[in-house]
């Protein structure tokens, strides 16, 4: 007979972008023999409780934040030892969000809840380093045939905001007139009537996402490929 003393947890990567600047959020253990280091959000899923949900459920307790985008990463679990505490199998999943509109709350057993930049990372608990390493390779990957990055820009965007989310995230130059004009002829950019705030020159156009368009394209299966200069 099988002996099974296995513990299922969920973790949560969730990116946010500010300053030409992809972030990711971490939160400092309260308790236990981790006390005080960074992690990820993430914890133990219930009994009777979806993985989703427990997602979204720690996104809301530890960090006091919900969001709209989450995608399932990669299940760890080959490293039996990677928590000192049990055998546990962890579910990751990511988040794309615009850090700025955010309050952070930590709550629970998180001690403290930040935004740290993806290149200059704190000394990480368990192997979210590992976790989160793999999370931007998966992004850089979806952004190369899929505009997901829209879910980290505000509203009402500059277009040159959404070439240099392009290029930071990418870390490659993209070439920025084949970029432009790909994106507005597939239609799910738009130009609005207002005006960014004039710091000098000329005003400069907003944009902002036609989700409508994009659902569309999604079903009729599009390929969006960047070109690089």
């Amino acid at each position: 007979m099988i002996q099974q003393n296995i513990k299922i947890a969920v973790d949560a990567i969730v990116f946010g972008y500010s300053n030409n600047t992809l972030n990711v959020l971490l939160i400092k253990q309260k308790y236990g023999v981790l006390e005080n280091q960074w992690a990820l959000v993430g914890g133990f899923v219930k009994d009777n409780e979806g993985l989703q949900d427990a997602v979204v459920r720690e996104l809301k307790e530890e960090a006091g934040i919900d969001v709209d985008y989450l995608e399932q990463l990669y299940t760890f679990g080959d490293d039996v030892k990677r928590d000192p505490r049990f055998h546990v199998v962890s579910v990751a999943y990511f988040a794309l969000v615009n850090n700025s509109v955010f309050t952070l709350i930590a709550d629970t057993d998180a001690a403290d809840a930040r935004w740290f930049p993806v290149n200059n990372l704190p000394d990480l608990a368990f192997d979210h380093k590992a976790i989160i390493d793999l999370s931007i390779k998966r992004l850089q990957s979806k952004l190369s045939y899929q505009p997901i990055g829209f879910d980290l820009l505000s509203a009402s965007f500059l277009f040159s905001e959404l070439e240099n989310l392009y290029c930071t995230i990418l870390e490659k130059e993209i070439d920025r007139r084949n970029f432009r004009k790909k994106v507005l002829n597939f239609g799910f950019v738009e130009e609005t009537n207002k005006f960014a705030p004039q710091k000098s020159g000329r005003p400069a156009k907003l944009f902002k996402f036609n989700h409508k368009k994009y659902r569309k394209l999604v079903e009729d299966g599009f390929v969006f490929e960047i070109k690089f200069a």
